[in-house]
């Protein structure tokens, strides 16, 4: 084992001097990375140079050597690419080249399908396209918001700090995102299991009570007959229930978002929904605020910013307010008479918008109204939390409270004539 010297670099960008001890320098190189800190350079104690496994700066090539792209299924997800983001405005900001820090950030990855595209990027650039051509070439995870906000950090010299606004975007973005799913998952899970109860005593629990009141001959009430005849149902066309009505709801969800009326008409009733459809609504407005507010403050033209949101903000009443807003600023007009015309935005969200134009700071404003839109969303799943749960406590308690009734109500006529 030998002793290695190194310097490197935390994940905040502080620059750190260390020693390890490891058999070789690849050794030491992935003790480092796995330490979580970003090698480079590192050199054994004695300080004697090697060309292949001694020491030396760790350079574009040496730092994270060209391998071969491994075979990999699936894309990217957010968590992993805001990541990336981060690091690579970290590496950045320490004035490292870009080439070098893309090897770096490779070196780090598991076999992955970012590990691929990141191979491949390095490259083009070494090649001499610029990193924005050679994020473009990789649609799938790096969308036309991602390239637009590099390609404008790369001409106005500012790269680092694009970087900085893009994760910071990514990360909030991804906040709020996983809250509004927390909200989401909370009721789903509670709901699909008292779905299970309910299906298992009709299927299992409530045929014994029919045999035995089949048998005794007993004229049953209304309740009951409704009781088994839903039972008889669900035992004889339980397929149906399980797989297809969820199926054909899930189509029909699909054929509706092929059309753009179809698509109108869903995200119309996603924002009008009552408890979800206001955190979706607040959701989608933080996110156009943030998206827009991010992009003018990189340099980006309002009219290039617009259509950039278009195809990023994933609702088509959005969309249209946007193409609105698009041709109103080509003919001359304001910004906040469209979104008003959509009845989506709130008047404090377009009066804030409208003073940000007055004022020549709409890029602040918009982050100013993202961020107070950030804070309504958690407020938001927070009520509807406790709104839910009394809710699904009553939806289930009338449930079993009706199976009860019905049972019970031919019961004490049997028992009454057992007495007789």
């Amino acid at each position: 084992m030998s002793q290695f010297t190194f310097e490197a670099m935390d994940a905040k960008g502080q620059k750190l001097k260390k020693e390890i001890e490891a058999a070789n320098r690849d050794e030491a190189l992935s003790k480092i990375r796995g330490m979580g800190y970003f090698p480079t350079k590192v050199k054994e104690k004695s300080g004697k140079k090697k060309n292949d496994d001694g020491g030396g700066e760790v350079g574009m090539a040496g730092d994270a050597p060209k391998g071969k792209r491994s075979f990999v299924i699936g894309g990217v997800s957010s968590k992993q690419l805001t990541q990336f983001t981060t690091q690579l405005y970290t590496l950045q900001d320490a004035g490292l080249p870009i080439v070098r820090s893309i090897r770096i950030l490779e070196g780090q990855l598991p076999a992955c399908t970012l590990k691929n595209q990141l191979m491949e990027i390095a490259e083009d650039v070494e090649s001499g396209s610029t990193l924005a051509e050679a994020f473009a070439k990789h649609p799938k995870t790096f969308n036309h918001l991602f390239v637009s906000m590099v390609k404008a950090g790369e001409k106005g010299g500012v790269l680092d700090t694009i970087l900085e606004r893009l994760a910071t975007f990514m990360e909030k973005s991804l906040r709020l995102k996983k809250k509004v799913i927390g909200a989401m998952v909370y009721p789903a899970v509670v709901t699909t299991v008292a779905v299970g109860i309910l299906f298992a005593i009709m299927k299992f629990v409530i045929p014994s009570f029919k045999k035995m009141f089949d048998d005794q001959g007993l004229t049953l009430p209304p309740l009951t007959e409704i009781l088994l005849g839903f039972s008889t149902f669900v035992g004889e066309y339980w397929w149906l229930l399980i797989v297809a009505i969820p199926l054909g709801l899930y189509a029909f969800y699909k054929a509706l978002g092929m059309t753009s009326s179809g698509r109108l008409f869903v995200d119309h009733v996603k924002i009008r929904t009552p408890l979800f459809g206001t955190i979706v609504r607040k959701s989608i407005i933080s996110r156009f605020c943030r998206t827009l507010g991010t992009l003018l403050a990189s340099g980006v033209p309002i009219l290039e910013a617009l259509s950039i949101i278009k195809d990023a903000i994933g609702n088509q009443v959005i969309t249209r307010a946007v193409e609105e807003v698009h041709a109103s600023i080509r003919e001359g007009e304001s910004i906040s008479q469209p979104l008003r015309n959509s009845g989506v935005f709130d008047e404090l969200v377009i009066n804030m918008i409208d003073v940000g134009e007055e004022t020549g700071e709409l890029d602040r404003m918009l982050m100013k109204v993202a961020d107070n839109y950030d804070e309504d969303v958690d407020i938001a799943v927070e009520s509807l939390t406790s709104v839910l749960e009394p809710i699904m406590i009553v939806g289930l308690g009338g449930s079993v409270g009706f199976i009860v009734i019905a049972l019970f109500m031919p019961l004490i006529e049997l028992m009454d004539k057992l007495g007789a």
